[in-house]
């Protein structure tokens, strides 16, 4: 198999300058040979297509086409065809990007030719040979051959590749996030710090809910992986037809070597099942709710929690309730979300609603969403797919888009990623921040008191 001679940093910012989403490797001349009968083989009826040179200065250039070859032997046209230069002379990619004039003569397709950008403005493979032909004084594009490719014509290497997902990443990120360990640290900080704003609450109690396999103890194993310092596994998760989970379980994080209890305390469930008596009981979630279910308590779908019944918690205070929900569901499934399922989550929204209390919608596996957020997680908020996803699950919840954040959990990895934790970390800083809401409504219960200190006070 051909092996791309572009690097991660060159591939990823000519993936900014296409703005697709994949390249797959068509035709490289080092192997297939310099010849235009072997790159039309390679490259016809391909789709759209580009086309990257290299030279012994250094430079590494191209050309971008969305029209397909098919040895036609005419112009095609094409309005957004462009010529570019991806790195100079230096070691970080310098990019130039010179769009078409005429797009009527944007592309010459004709099988006596290898890629050919204007009337001859820029030939690769000229006459079968390891170089490029460059005419700066065509009407096709307005470039000049010294930043191209600074004027050293003969190619080192030629690569043709298909160019897949176009117009699906996006130019600026339409959240803004910041990727550094400066970040990640200053977020865990602001975790740690966190203090709730009632009295009676020591501890944000956060109920994970979502179906089967949509990786809701995954979240909380990655959660607890991020204050641990390395990739560890306490709630039970992995891939089953049914559900890991069969007991409610509150699960209290603790941070560094001097396991230090953080402000956080997540109740794990069943997960959701489409059919009749499977799965969580949205019966159970009432209780839940309010705080009657104990820690441990063994679910049963044929028979939900009643106060008859042993270890239910008769008269719950404020820390048993839980302050906000956090819809685990798994983003790569959106479409095919059950419709029976997709019920017993509204009517787990309306159970929480009519308590007051907030919800949080955690978008997991986005990796799976779209392939170049799989290679880099930094990508979520360019990706066009994974803001499509979000806005369907909007739609299908109604849940606001500020309620709904994308993350993907630990997996196959057996260290720790940066940008793997600034995503969990900002889903985590929201539920806080709703659970702020929920206890806004205890103002009106005299046996409660709110704390004088800031919520995010250093302890």
């Amino acid at each position: 198999m051909a092996q791309s001679r572009l690097t991660k940093t060159e591939r990823k910012a000519l993936l900014d300058i296409l703005g697709c989403q994949h390249l797959s490797l068509l035709y490289k001349a080092s192997l297939h040979t310099y010849n235009v009968n072997a790159f039309h083989n390679k490259c016809d009826s391909q789709g759209p297509t580009v086309v990257v040179g290299y030279n012994a200065s250094g430079y590494i250039f191209g050309g971008f086409t969305e029209q397909s070859y098919a040895s036609a032997g005419k112009y095609l046209f094409d309005n957004n065809a462009f010529m570019f230069r991806l790195k100079g002379k230096g070691q970080e990619p310098s990019i130039l990007k010179f769009p078409v004039k005429n797009a009527v003569e944007a592309v010459l397709d004709n099988s006596a030719y290898g890629p050919t950008f204007g009337a001859n403005t820029l030939v690769f493979l000229s006459e079968s040979k390891n170089s490029v032909t460059t005419d700066a004084n065509t009407n096709s594009y307005t470039l000049s051959a010294e930043d191209l490719h600074g004027n050293d014509q003969v190619l080192l290497e030629c690569e043709v590749y298909r160019v897949e997902g176009l117009s699906s990443i996006l130019e600026k990120p339409w959240r803004e996030m910041t990727w550094t360990a400066e970040k990640r640290e200053a977020l865990m900080k602001e975790i740690r710090t966190y203090k709730p704003c009632l009295d009676a609450v020591p501890q944000c109690r956060v109920l994970l809910v979502g179906p089967v396999g949509a990786g809701k103890s995954s979240f909380f194993n990655s959660l607890n992986s991020t204050f641990r310092g390395y990739v560890s596994s306490q709630a039970a998760a992995g891939s089953d037809s049914t559900s890991l989970t069969k007991q409610y379980r509150t699960y209290q994080l603790k941070s560094g070597s001097d396991r230090a209890p953080l402000p956080i305390i997540f109740c794990d469930t069943m997960g959701l099942e489409a059919q009749p008596n499977t799965g969580l009981d949205i019966e159970d979630v009432r209780s839940i709710l309010e705080g009657h279910i104990p820690d441990r308590y063994s679910f049963n779908p044929s028979c939900v929690m009643s106060p008859n019944m042993p270890n239910y918690i008769k008269s719950p205070s404020p820390k048993d309730r839980i302050h906000c929900v956090a819809f685990i569901i798994d983003g790569s499934k959106v479409e095919i979300l059950p419709e029976k399922l997709e019920e017993k989550l509204k009517d787990i929204r309306r159970k929480a609603n009519s308590f007051g209390v907030p919800q949080l919608v955690i978008l997991t596996k986005v990796d799976q969403i779209c392939p170049i957020v799989e290679e880099d997680i930094s990508y979520v908020y360019k990706s066009m797919a994974v803001q499509k996803q979000m806005r369907l699950m909007e739609a299908k919840l109604g849940i606001p888009l500020s309620h709904i954040v994308p993350v993907k959990n630990y997996s196959s990895e057996l260290e720790l990623r940066n940008d793997v934790d600034i995503l969990i970390l900002m889903a985590v800083r929201q539920m806080l921040r709703l659970a702020e809401d929920y206890f806004d409504d205890f103002d009106d219960e005299p046996s409660v008191t709110r704390s004088t200190k800031d919520c995010y006070a250093e302890p």
